[in-house]
């Protein structure tokens, strides 16, 4: 499977609960953090609801 790069660049304060549970579950803490996950559809689709957060690149 390919991989996808994902990095916070907005902050989750005075964000809903799911936002915040979505970023911590994509293992991203602080800010500019970067992780790298598999292009699976659960990741995606936990990325689709926090876009407006986090920066994406594909590798």
């Amino acid at each position: 499977m390919a991989k996808i790069k994902v990095t916070k660049v907005r902050s989750v304060i005075k964000r809903p609960k799911n936002q915040k549970r979505i970023m911590e579950s994509l293992g991203l803490h602080k800010m500019n953090q970067t992780v790298e996950h598999e292009d699976t559809p659960n990741i995606l689709g936990m990325i689709n609801k926090v876009n407006h957060l986090v920066s994406v690149e594909t590798k």
